[in-house]
């Protein structure tokens, strides 16, 4: 295994299950940049502020987990492409409206973009208003 799929392993774990920027940020540059073309991500523009975010987000859905789908390498662009479903349902406090009680299976994909043994900047690509309908936050 190589380092780069042993770091991003690591942050995709830590990440996913709540750990926050505290967790993940051993395994980024200081800097690290975040994007995202989804509405509740609009003003997250770092990977701390994802990683925090994340946090949250598994408070407002306790039962959250994911499902792995693909995990690839590509060792010339340093980059690593993660493919996952969340699921979750609305049952925790901290959301725009009180819990509906409603279940979403959402897919996703993280690109992390490396330098060095580093993740220097993170592209969440994700339907979050399909999401958002599926909870009965649209």
């Amino acid at each position: 295994m190589g380092r780069m799929t042993e770091i991003a392993g690591k942050f995709f774990e830590a990440c996913e299950t709540g750990q926050g920027w505290e967790t993940c940020k051993s395994l980024c540059t200081g800097d690290a940049s975040f994007a995202a073309q989804a509405s509740p991500l609009s003003d997250v523009k770092t990977l701390a502020q994802y990683a925090d975010w994340m946090k949250i987000i598994l408070q407002v859905f306790p039962d959250a987990r994911y499902e792995l789908g693909s995990f690839a390498i590509d060792e010339d662009r340093q980059s690593v492409v993660v493919y996952a479903v969340f699921h979750g349902t609305h049952t925790g406090h901290g959301g725009p409206v009180p819990p509906t009680g409603r279940r979403m299976s959402t897919d996703y994909v993280y690109v992390m973009r490396f330098e060095g043994d580093k993740i220097a900047h993170m592209t969440k690509i994700w339907n979050a208003e399909l999401a958002l309908k599926q909870i009965g936050w649209a």
